[in-house]
């Protein structure tokens, strides 16, 4: 099963959209895929589900399962102030710790609202996925200008389309 996670709690992101399209790409050559939206995090999730409250909280329980049942994660992460939601950061954090991302594949894939297309954020969460285990797809994407290339259901970018289709391709072989 591969997992979708749309990298931000923000509702209706793009991030969720771009997963949204993602899921159907895989669908269309017989992938099965699940889409995990950090939108659908419980608010108090950093007081709850943490620490000496692990496992205590059902909401962001089913998120985490949805990750430790995962073979495969597409992360589809925006850029925050130069890196990527502190948001994912916590929920990584709030996962069982060091066996949630060992030995699983992941893969990349950045948007922004500028030019750099969260580049430095993937590279911060490449460094983290890597300490943890987690072998990641060399290939990750980086859609900058995404409000310019991106109409919330169809990249209309050629280039951005062309990109996806291959690391939709690549990343079933990974």
């Amino acid at each position: 099963m591969i997992t979708l996670l749309a990298g931000t709690n923000r509702p209706q992101s793009n991030s969720r959209a771009i997963a949204g399209l993602y899921a159907t790409m895989l669908a269309e050559r017989g992938v099965a895929s699940q889409i995990l939206d950090l939108a659908e995090l419980p608010a108090d999730f950093t007081t709850t589900a943490l620490y000496e409250n692990t496992g205590k909280n059902e909401a962001f329980n089913q998120l985490s399962r949805m990750i430790q049942h995962a073979d495969k994660i597409v992360f589809v992460v925006p850029e925050y102030n130069s890196s990527f939601p502190g948001v994912l950061k916590a929920f990584i954090d709030g996962l069982d710790y060091p066996y949630t991302f060992k030995d699983k594949k992941g893969a990349l894939i950045g948007i922004s609202s500028g030019m750099q297309g969260s580049g430095l954020g993937l590279s911060h969460l490449t460094d983290i996925l890597n300490y943890l285990g987690m072998h990641i797809m060399a290939m990750k994407l980086k859609f900058a200008h995404i409000e310019k290339n991106f109409d919330g259901k169809q990249l209309t970018n050629p280039l951005y389309q062309e990109l996806l289709e291959q690391h939709v391709a690549q990343f079933i072989k990974f």
